[in-house]
């Protein structure tokens, strides 16, 4: 035996002398004679490092899923992004002015004659004095015709007439206008509102002008035998492109007209009033409600929690193998020294 052990030690010096340094570092631990532990003490050991590789285990299992929880809510944040992209929110804001740009109102009377026209403020209108009779017409009036924007055929007369301005005081325009007969069932005369009048006034091809109104104005009526009380509110719209529209609404009330002329008459009177609704100007625009720097920050996070859990992962890999290796390694160097 001893001649056998030194023909081994000549042909594996290193190897024997590593596995003499190991089996004397873990000889108090490992190898110790069967009247003191016997068998108790590896088994105790391989059952701590099966526990170790169970939670081990486990852990992994737990950072594989938090990764997978991380890539669908990096997929769920793209997807909301580029919805919301497709579907912005509107916005609407209001702001108060005191004076409004005069818009312009366009009349088509046909065979109707303006009769008298005033600006009166504080909602006050004085009662009529003459009735149906040519009256002051203390507006600011232009008389324009043009060829319809539709038929591009038939020729259209218009009126155009200076609106409100001053809202704080409640300034109104009333107008009466006068048709001595008419071959139609109901009478009634047609007109639209566009933002600026000074913009009309300044054109220099007012037809052109008054038919790209038409062709983006809705257009209204009013009719006779009645007074019909306009109140106007300005909505501005902003477009995707950086452009700016313009639009009305109305809220119109109608009252009705008691002639009391002393001789009964064919003929019909009309009469409207236009002023603002109130003072607040209101703007409408698209809002992208996802904001990008945010779904960066909250991406840069998830790639964080990804590369981190990626990394404990890797080391936890390593250290298993590392407890692997060391176990197999103290099972064969008791085999050895059992042998």
């Amino acid at each position: 035996q001893l001649s056998e052990d030194v023909e081994r030690i000549s042909e594996n010096p290193t190897d024997e002398r590593e596995g003499e340094m190991e089996v004397h570092e873990d000889a108090s631990s490992v190898i110790l004679p069967d009247s003191e532990l016997g068998t108790t003490a590896p088994s105790l050991r391989f059952s701590k490092t099966c526990l170790k590789n169970v939670f081990s285990v486990i852990l992994l299992f737990i950072y594989l899923l938090l990764m997978a929880v991380a890539v669908f809510l990096v997929y769920q944040t793209i997807s909301d992004f580029r919805e919301k992209l497709k579907h912005p929110v509107m916005s609407v804001s209001y702001k108060e002015v005191s004076f409004y740009e005069a818009p312009g109102i366009a009349f088509y009377p046909g065979k109707a004659r303006l009769l008298s026209c005033k600006h009166h403020y504080y909602d006050h209108i004085l009662p009529l004095i003459n009735p149906g009779q040519p009256g002051d017409i203390e507006c600011t009036t232009q008389r324009i015709n043009y060829t319809d924007p539709f038929t591009n055929q038939t020729m259209k007369y218009a009126l155009v007439v200076q609106g409100p301005r001053d809202v704080k005081k409640k300034e109104l325009v009333f107008l009466q206008f006068h048709l001595n007969g008419t071959d139609q069932d109901f009478s009634a005369i047609d007109y639209l509102l566009f933002s600026s009048f000074q913009e009309f006034i300044n054109s220099p091809e007012k037809a052109e002008f008054m038919k790209d109104c038409e062709s983006s104005y809705s257009s209204w009526k009013f009719s006779g035998g009645f007074r019909t009380w306009v109140k106007m509110s300005l909505v501005k719209t902003k477009e995707e492109d950086g452009r700016e529209t313009v639009e009305f609404k109305q809220e119109t009330s109608v009252v009705n007209y008691i002639d009391q002329r002393t001789k009964p008459r064919s003929d019909q009177l009309f009469f409207v009033v236009f002023e603002w609704k109130d003072p607040f100007i209101q703007t409408v625009q698209d809002i992208i409600t996802a904001n990008p720097w945010n779904m960066i920050a909250l991406l840069c996070g998830i790639f964080l929690a990804l590369f981190k859990a990626a990394d404990f992962a890797k080391l936890s890999v390593k250290w298993m193998i590392k407890i692997r290796k060391r176990h197999l390694k103290r099972s064969r160097q008791v085999m050895n020294h059992i042998s």
